[in-house]
């Protein structure tokens, strides 16, 4: 019957022709060597067995003689009488490098070490110490082999006599690779000394074979060893070996055995002249199946070629290419292998091609596409000589909802988005796409610069409507930015850049979409040319501080001054906080520049102190200073320099600062109040915040917003207002304050409605720190002659 298997005719080939002649001879032959050389092998590791614990015992005897001589030397034995330490320890060093010991000890009657060579060594062999003395007392000397640091030592000690024996001597030298370098020499065997820590795996210690070889040995060992074990047949790399183990010391933590090793290689090499007679066998029978293999060869090739062609074929994306093999046989296999290959790969890389260009969260296309969309427009546009447009959307407030509900909340958010966006856009022309994060954008083909602001406004419209997730329902709005080409820009680059400045600027408005300008870009560069200056002023020391006087209400005593800060331009000269405050919060420097006003503020306050002045400070702080957890570590570092105390300051927070971010605000809030600072909510009125959560907040102070007090002796709403806020203020346990107080009317109708404090031009405008001093001085002089 004829063998369908390839396999199955080239096996059976190759071994009628080749196993046939050769593998009864081959086998026989193999076993007797084999047996003969691992026999050989075994008497010659018992024979070496001796020759290497006689070469320990040598260098024992080489020890106790170098030690006896040490022992016996008048120098030596008066310092010890003397206890001459330095030249203990000199001849200690002495003698043992002459005999090449590593350590070298004299050890008292009562077995402590009195000195030795290498301290670090000695206090390992303590234990060793104690064992040897008892020996060494009844025989005249003794030697052992110990571990330590993970390496064996041998040890001997002899006794220092005056003719009493007075202390004891004793020597260590390792078993290193000297030692197993001179057994290599005597004996042609491998030697290796491997040390196990607390039962752990064996690690080399010194080795004949090479590092490779000795990490591979140390593997294949037993975990336990505790008498002398041949181990027949070890296979390293491509070599065979027999060895025999031997235990060599061992102590509490770690035990060390010696290797000895013989190839089994070396000793099958006079064999070698059979082996090459079978390999002539081997050669005649390879010349004969290889004709025969030749004939079957011309059956595979054909099939092979083809299959090949295949392979170039899908190599270069064409996967519609037929594969017109029929077989029965691994060939038809490998064809039809081949087939679902080819189906496989046109299938990944249609997914591929998705993950590149379609964004997986929102199945909205991503930017590649999105860009390569555009290309494409623009290249519509010029030929038929009609605009495009893009708008780019941002959302408000993501990175919030991402930091309060999680990413995954954030995740499906997005979705929504993408679903609303899709949507009111509807099917046509309109094609959205997700750029990253929370940043959309929609390709506009065809649309005029009214089209695109319509749909803009739309959109913004949808989503005003709420979002509900998972029983939350989310606010959200976004900041949209619109560009067109040929009108803003002539390529794709240029058009998404200026895009996305446009969404910026609408980002910053909060006022409907925003359709780029040039003006826009200006803007942008001279808020970046700002940034640049307000960073080198604070190097250049370009800030000053001044402060505003406060007013105790009842005795007209100034007690306290809120810190203000002024820019002095070197070009532009005076900058006011209005002109740069609002900007160095949108970029974050507001940190910076709360840091410098709070180090300031601390340095006039201990400046103060020391003339007698005890008014307290008041310092604003951002909503970016309050997201800063670590706002009360870095204030409490600027007290510890300027060496004043926290209950010299009051920090004022706005309303919408708090509101930002509730709860990150309150643990700043109560880290700070904790310190001893008291805190103010500033613009009071202004905001949006609820009185059950303000009343939660560790708040001292209340400060009313000066648009309700500039004109209230003109107007009885404004004095309704103050006066409820003084009241719900004194309810709540608070101090009131009063700011932007201009006429001696305001100050009086203040004082009538029990206003606690004030603060405005009336009293006095804002000054540099540095007059605050002169100021005072004054102004008590003036309260006295009005009294008097």
């Amino acid at each position: 019957m004829r063998l369908r298997s390839l396999e199955s005719r080239v096996v059976t080939l190759f071994i009628s022709l080749l196993l046939g002649l050769q593998l009864a001879g081959y086998v026989f032959i193999d076993r007797a060597i084999d047996n003969n050389a691992l026999s050989s092998i075994e008497s010659s590791l018992a024979i070496n067995e001796k020759i290497f614990a006689r070469l320990l015992d040598q260098n024992a005897q080489k020890l106790i003689e170098g030690a006896t001589l040490l022992s016996k030397d008048y120098a030596f034995r008066q310092a010890i009488g003397t206890n001459d330490t330095q030249t203990m320890v000199s001849a200690l060093l002495n003698h043992g490098d002459r005999i090449k010991a590593d350590l070298t000890m004299v050890v008292g009657l009562d077995g402590k070490i009195v000195v030795a060579s290498s301290d670090t060594l000695a206090h390992g062999f303590q234990q060793t110490v104690d064992n040897l003395i008892k020996s060494a007392a009844q025989n005249g000397n003794a030697s052992s082999t110990d571990i330590v640091n993970g390496k064996p030592y041998q040890m001997v000690m002899v006794p220092v006599k005056a003719p009493l024996t007075i202390s004891w001597v004793a020597m260590a030298i390792p078993i290193d690779q000297t030692l197993v370098n001179d057994m290599r020499e005597l004996s042609l065997m491998q030697i290796s000394l491997l040390t196990s820590k607390n039962d752990g795996p064996w690690q080399p210690n010194v080795s004949t074979l090479d590092a490779q070889e000795e990490s591979k040995l140390a593997k294949l060992l037993p975990a336990q060893i505790k008498a002398s074990t041949f181990i027949r047949d070890l296979m390293i790399d491509d070599d065979r070996y027999s060895a025999r183990i031997l235990p060599l010391a061992k102590n509490d933590k770690s035990t060390t055995i010696a290797v000895l090793q013989l190839s089994i290689s070396h000793a099958i090499a006079p064999y070698k002249q059979l082996q090459r007679n079978l390999l002539i066998l081997t050669i005649l029978g390879g010349i004969v199946a290889s004709i025969f293999s030749a004939i079957t060869a011309r059956r595979i090739t054909g099939p092979v070629r083809q299959l090949a062609e295949t392979a170039r074929r899908l190599g270069t994306g064409d996967y519609k290419t037929t594969i017109d093999i029929q077989r029965n046989d691994e060939i038809g296999d490998l064809a039809n292998s081949f087939s679902h290959m080819r189906d496989a790969i046109a299938h990944r890389e249609k997914e591929i091609s998705r993950l590149a260009y379609w964004d997986t969260l929102t199945n909205l296309p991503n930017r590649a596409l999105f860009t390569e969309m555009l290309d494409e427009a623009i290249a519509q546009a010029k030929s038929r000589v009609t605009p495009c447009f893009v708008l780019m959307m941002d959302l408000d407030r993501f990175k919030h909802v991402n930091d309060i509900m999680g990413h995954r909340f954030g995740d499906l958010l997005l979705k929504q988005v993408a679903l609303r966006l899709s949507a009111e856009l509807g099917a046509g022309n309109t094609k959205p796409a997700r750029l990253g994060g929370d940043e959309f954008a929609i390709l506009l083909p065809a649309t005029s610069a009214d089209q695109a602001q319509q749909l803009a406004i739309k959109i913004l419209e949808s989503l005003e409507k709420p979002i509900s997730i998972e029983d939350q329902t989310v606010d959200i709005s976004a900041g949209i930015g619109i560009a067109g080409y040929p009108e803003h820009a002539s390529d794709t680059a240029s058009l998404l850049s200026h895009t996305e400045v446009a969404m910026y600027a609408a980002k910053q408005a909060k006022n409907g979409p925003v359709t780029y300008s040039p003006a826009i870009d200006k803007s942008s560069q001279q808020s970046l040319s700002l940034l640049t200056d307000m960073r080198t002023a604070l190097e250049q020391n370009q800030f000053q501080l001044y402060v505003q006087p406060k007013l105790d209400l009842l005795t007209n005593q100034v007690i306290a001054v809120e810190c203000l800060v002024r820019w002095v331009h070197p070009d532009k000269g005076t900058i006011f906080p209005d002109q740069f405050i609002p900007f160095a919060e949108q970029t974050g420097f507001i940190r910076q520049l709360t840091r410098w006003v709070m180090n300031a503020a601390a340095e006039s306050c201990n400046a103060w102190n020391n003339a007698g002045i005890k008014i307290k400070i008041s310092v604003n702080i951002s909503t970016r200073d309050l997201l800063d957890q670590e706002l009360p570590q870095k204030f409490a570092e600027i007290l510890r320099l300027h060496q004043v105390q926290p209950q010299s300051f009051c920090l004022e927070i706005t309303e919408s600062a708090i509101m930002d971010d509730p709860v990150r605000a309150q643990q700043t809030l109560d880290k700070l109040h904790a310190m001893g600072m008291e805190l103010s909510i500033d613009d009071f009125g202004t905001g949006y915040s609820s009185l059950a959560y303000l009343k939660r907040l560790p708040v001292d102070e209340l400060k009313i917003d000066k648009s309700f007090v500039l004109k209230m002796e003109q107007d009885i709403d404004d004095t309704k207002i103050v006066k409820s806020t003084i009241d719900l203020g004194h309810n709540m346990g608070l101090r009131v304050v009063a700011e932007g107080i201009e006429n001696a009317e305001v100050m009086a109708l203040l004082k009538d409605l029990g206003c606690d404090q004030a603060q405005g031009y009336f009293i006095s405008r804002p000054m540099p720190a540095s007059k605050m001093p002169e100021w005072l001085h004054q102004w008590q002089n003036q309260q006295q002659q009005q009294g008097g």
